[in-house]
Formats: structure tokens, C-alpha cells, sequence
């Protein structure tokens, strides 16, 4: 099926000159990288010459010199130690300054004063403050608040020590339950009691058949001429 046209397609000629073949060519040369980087390397071949004073060198040599930390940093260098005015550092108000605003910072050296006056405070025992201080104390202890009746000293005859034994008898468990002493162990039953009593009137109360007589257990005898026996019959 191909064979007629792989002999034909090696035997075609174009002519140089068509716009096709033209076009082609004008192609080749603007994607020919070689073509494009002609005169680049052209210029590469040469030789040149760039003067030490030329204004491109200059500007860099100036850039960097304001861009390196040794040429920023030497005049400072340069001027360290050479202070005029002052002889010492105490002398120099700045310093001065510093160190006093470094004084203030320091914890330790802020608060030795107060810890070497804390130890040393003297209050006289009568002051106010002191006074009031005990007053106070005396109002809020609970030691001083409370007498216990075991701490008093009172005499066995008085009125109101008698009448206190009186009153704590009575009010003692021990001897308000006394009396009942004597009932333990006995048997009791409740028949008579005032409850089952209660309990027995409240039945018969209640109690139906009590309450109600039933009409067959009535004796009577019916009149025979009464209006409602009459109109019945």
C-alpha cells in the first residue's frame, strides 16, 4: 500500500526560491539560538577596557564601603577612650546617670535598706495602736469569750446555785425518766388502755349493724283501712 509512496517521496524537488522554501529559511534563523547569541558572542571575542575612575566603579566601591560593618563602624572604633571633658567616669554625666538608673533597677540594693532597718523597729508597749491592738484581741479570743461553769467558785447555799441544781434536775434526762425506772421488765397488756378504749367507742360508732335496725326484725302489725293500704288494694 506505502510502497508507491516511499519510491515517490525520496524523487521531490522544490525550488529554492518559492515563498515556502523562503519562509522556512526566515524561520530557521529567528529559532536558531546561535543566530540570536551571534553578536553576544561576538562581543565576548573582544577585548575591553574599564578604567579604575570609571563612574560604574566608582559607585561600587562606594556602595560597598557604606554597606561593610568594619568602614560603619570605624569611627567609632577610632573615637573610643578619646572623651573630652570628663577625666572619669564618675564625672560624666551620662555615665553618672546610668549607673544610678542601674542602682534604682537592682532589687538587692533597692530593698537592703529596709532589710537592715526591719530588725531594728522599737514600739513602746503603751502606744494606741498597741493598746487597741490588745483591746481587740481580748473581744475576739475565744478563750477570754467563754467561762465555763467548772472555772467559777460559788458557795453550795446560795439562792441562785440552789435554783440552777433545781433547774438542771429537771431538765436532766436521768432524772425526768427516774419514775419510769421501776416499769422496766413488767408486762403490760393494752386491754383497758385508753387507746384500745378509743378505739372500741369508734367500732361501735361505725358499726352498721348497731347503727341500723333491719325491717324484718321490727314487730309491727299494719292497718288495714289506712288510705295507702286502700288505694293499694
Amino acid at each position: 500500500y506505502r510502497e508507491a509512496w516511499d519510491r515517490d517521496k525520496t524523487q521531490i524537488s522544490i525550488p529554492s526560491d518559492t515563498p515556502v522554501m523562503l519562509q522556512s529559511k526566515v524561520n530557521a534563523l529567528n529559532i536558531s539560538n546561535k543566530h540570536y547569541q551571534k553578536a553576544w558572542d561576538e562581543a565576548k571575542a573582544k577585548s575591553y577596557d574599564m578604567r579604575a575612575d570609571a563612574i560604574p566603579i566608582k559607585h561600587a566601591k562606594a556602595s560597598r564601603d557604606i554597606a561593610s560593618e568594619y568602614k560603619y563602624k570605624e569611627t567609632h572604633e577610632k573615637q573610643k577612650g578619646h572623651y573630652i571633658g570628663c577625666r572619669t567616669a564618675q564625672e560624666d554625666p551620662k555615665l553618672s546617670w546610668a549607673a544610678r538608673a542601674m542602682l534604682l533597677q537592682n532589687d538587692r540594693i533597692y530593698r537592703k535598706a529596709y532589710h537592715d532597718s526591719k530588725a531594728q523597729i522599737h514600739i513602746p508597749v503603751d502606744a494606741m495602736s498597741v493598746q487597741a491592738a490588745k483591746e481587740c484581741q481580748t473581744l475576739v479570743s475565744d478563750v477570754d469569750y467563754r467561762h465555763y461553769l467548772h472555772q467559777w467558785t460559788c458557795l453550795p447555799d446560795q439562792n441562785d446555785v440552789i435554783h440552777a441544781r433545781k433547774a438542771y434536775d429537771l431538765q436532766s434526762d436521768n432524772v425526768y425518766k427516774s419514775d419510769l425506772e421501776w416499769l422496766r421488765g413488767i408486762g403490760w397488756l393494752t386491754e383497758g388502755s385508753v387507746d384500745v378504749v378509743k378505739a372500741k367507742k369508734a367500732q361501735e360508732l361505725l358499726n352498721e349493724r348497731l347503727y341500723r335496725t333491719r325491717p324484718d326484725e321490727m314487730k309491727f302489725t299494719s292497718i288495714t283501712d289506712a288510705p295507702d293500704i286502700v288505694q293499694a288494694k
